[in-house]
């Protein structure tokens, strides 16, 4: 069964997150110092987009020792909010699709300053709260919190002197996608029109989410399976209707 904690496939229906994934390593590789400073990826999950942020070394780290296995690169398993690293270790910190995972972010803001070089940068890349889900409901069991811009801006605000928002935008192509399956996940939620789904454990919510993403997204569609990292672009207006935030920090 897959899990909805982590994006490690590209099959089946899969592929337009694992591509929305590879993107932003790509997008934001640029935004970051170059080598010889090493970038920690934070909440790296199963490393499949790191190559993105060549030829710089990058260092990942994941709470979960077994998706860091197999990756040709130095890993560690660890908690985001307490590194074992010492500090200013990285000329620079990417952390995409995990900040909203933590329920206590403001610990992983602080820990990824600490070990920041002076002088080094931090971007980190979370789904846009207006766009994912619903804007006023956390669908996902495993996000503990989702962002706005002005949201993630103070967070981040907290360890970071300067903080620049930008947006990653999709398609025409994905928006169309993105449209059906925000029509789907509705119907789904009208089962539930009393909102018990609030009410149950996180982890009972997490098998479900599960079950639903191995079954549903089985099949392949022809437009899930026509997205490319192609299909995303960086942007610095109307960051209310872009996918992604991305959150350029500097030590």
């Amino acid at each position: 069964m897959v899990s909805g904690e982590r994006v490690t496939t590209a099959a089946g229906g899969f592929n337009p997150t694992f591509q929305r994934h590879v993107a932003a390593y790509r997008l934001c590789a640029p935004l970051l110092p170059g080598p010889p400073g090493r970038v920690l990826d934070l909440g790296c999950g199963a490393g499949h987009s790191f190559a993105e942020l060549a030829p710089r070394e990058s260092v990942g780290v994941d709470l979960d020792a077994d998706a860091l296995h197999g990756q040709p690169r130095e890993t560690v398993a660890a908690d985001m909010r307490a590194l074992p690293f010492v500090d200013g270790s990285f000329g620079s910190v990417l952390a995409v699709q995990s900040i909203e995972h933590v329920g206590n972010p403001e610990r992983v803001v602080a820990e990824a300053r600490r070990v920041l070089e002076p002088g080094g940068t931090a971007v980190w890349v979370t789904p846009n709260r207006l766009t994912f889900g619903r804007p006023d409901e956390i669908i996902d069991p495993y996000h503990w919190v989702e962002y706005d811009a002005a949201q993630l801006s103070a967070l981040l605000s907290q360890a970071f002197t300067a903080v620049e928002l930008l947006g990653i935008a999709g398609s025409p192509r994905y928006a169309e996608f993105d449209r059906r399956e925000k029509a789907r996940m509705e119907r789904v939620l009208r089962l539930d029109p009393l909102g018990l789904r609030r009410r149950l454990p996180r982890r009972v919510m997490q098998r479900a989410y599960d079950i639903a993403l191995t079954v549903t997204r089985r099949r392949t569609t022809a437009a899930g399976a026509g997205i490319t990292p192609e299909d995303f672009s960086l942007v610095r207006d109307d960051l209310d209707g872009v996918l992604d935030l991305v959150a350029v920090c500097q030590a």
